[in-house]
């Protein structure tokens, strides 16, 4: 007999061969004849992928280099990327780590150095003590901790709250991992922040996670520790709600703005929040891949056991980097800030002399999140309707060669997204072409 698989039937299909020479050739002619036409019902992939989409920024970022590369004069203001390099420091840790040889495997939740390292800057920055050995985990960036954090703990119909606008990636981790998504807007009125009546009206017996992100991307909004004290009153008086609080632009704030964590304010949620972090914004790290979580160790041990199959561990010279960037010199951390906070300001201000466009000033990261709904139902020259966001950006695209990401992917409309990492004068230019552009709708 000869075995013959087809993936889109429910069973395999046998044939004699008896009187059949069951070469390759012969028996794909064969298997045509007998199969049924199964056209575009057969597909590789799985159909979970029905369940989320590409990222947006990502998808910015190739279409701007793509278009860059056609000779097009583009300014590219979609990539959450500062535009300093490394420090020296960090890089010549690195290249030590390599002279040293330490180019194998690590542990799968990251050297114990670099755990250390985390555990001190937690207890030191934060006032909050971890178990190196049991309750930090490393991972190939903030974005896998999340992914981790997510199938280690979510079964089928768990809901995640997350409030918008949010970060692109959070829906679909949750919706990858087979959870549910539940929104809150935070409007502009309310700075882009959950209100603890707002918090407490989705909470169900199904909530699993809150996921809190502040300094926010895409807002740049920030939680004073009074804010977050509000939130876990409430939180208290659910335990069946875990937090997860993405804590990346941790020390890109600004104007005298304190940084709290929320297990630093509620001593009782410690053991049921997930402290991410990493290297990537305030260290200049985003090519290193460098993440890091800190929580209870049964979620901790689940997670590792999610990525021993996977990445097994990120990179043993990102984490010797990340050592001496938790350890070495934070000198540089003031000047990088001053300079966003100058960019902040200049980008504020041209953006809300811009007709139809209104801009908060937000306390922290390198985002602002204008509004355009003074520029919806407008024409373009050329006779085109702004309908929403995803038009206007289009349209600033098009008309100006200035790149932003609509707000739309960010789940809440109508705004977008401008990173303000990047030169100075790029930005001063960005949003002169923003201006013009505004200026032309009728």
């Amino acid at each position: 007999m000869c075995l013959v698989g087809a993936n889109a039937l429910s069973e395999r299909i046998y044939f004699p061969v008896r009187k059949f020479s069951c070469n390759y050739k012969n028996a794909r002619l064969f298997c045509r004849s007998i199969l049924p036409d199964l056209g575009s019902n057969m597909t590789i992939l799985a159909s979970r992928l029905s369940r989320i989409k590409p990222s947006a920024t990502n998808a910015l970022t190739g279409l701007v280099s793509e278009l860059k590369a056609q000779g097009r004069d583009i300014i590219g203001l979609g990539a959450g990327e500062p535009d300093f390099d490394t420090p020296d420091n960090i890089k010549e840790a690195a290249v030590a780590a390599i002279r040293r040889g330490e180019t194998k495997y690590t542990p799968v939740p990251g050297t114990l150095a670099l755990r250390n390292a985390i555990a001190g800057k937690l207890e030191r920055e934060n006032g909050l003590n971890y178990d190196p050995a049991k309750q930090i985990t490393v991972g190939t960036g903030g974005k896998q901790i999340i992914f981790n954090a997510m199938m280690a703990s979510l079964n089928d119909g768990d809901e995640v709250i997350i409030p918008a606008p949010y970060w692109v990636s959070y829906p679909d981790m949750v919706a990858l991992a087979e959870g549910t998504p539940v929104f809150v807007n935070c409007t502009e009125t309310e700075r882009f922040k959950m209100s603890p009546e707002a918090l407490r009206s989705v909470i169900t017996p199904k909530t699993k996670w809150l996921i809190l992100n502040s300094p926010s991307n895409p807002t740049g909004a920030a939680y004073t520790t009074k804010e977050l004290r509000e939130l876990a009153d409430i939180l208290v008086q659910y335990p069946n709600v875990w937090i997860l609080t993405d804590d990346i632009y941790e020390h890109v704030i600004y104007d005298d703005f304190t940084f709290s964590t929320i297990a630093e304010v509620e001593p009782k949620l410690y053991y049921r929040t997930l402290i991410l972090n990493g290297m990537s914004k305030v260290y200049s790290m985003t090519g290193w891949r460098l993440g890091y979580a800190a929580g209870p160790e049964e979620l901790i041990s689940g997670m590792n056991n999610i990525q021993s199959q996977s990445t097994t561990h990120a990179t043993s010279i990102s984490q010797a980097a990340g050592v001496e960037a938790l350890e070495g010199t934070q000198e540089f951390i003031i000047p990088n800030n001053k300079l966003f906070r100058e960019r902040r300001d200049l980008v504020v201000s041209m953006l809300n002399q811009a007709k139809g466009i209104n801009c908060l000033v937000p306390e922290g990261a390198f985002y602002v999140y204008p509004s355009c709904d003074g520029v919806i139902n407008k024409t373009t020259p050329n006779g085109k309707l702004i309908e929403n966001d995803t038009d206007f950006v289009t349209y600033l695209l098009e008309s100006e060669g200035v790149a932003v990401v609509q707000g739309a992917a960010f789940g809440l409309s109508p705004h977008f997204r401008i990173s303000y990492a990047t030169d100075t004068e790029l930005l001063r230019e960005a949003c002169a072409r923003i201006q013009k552009a505004c200026a032309s709708l009728v």
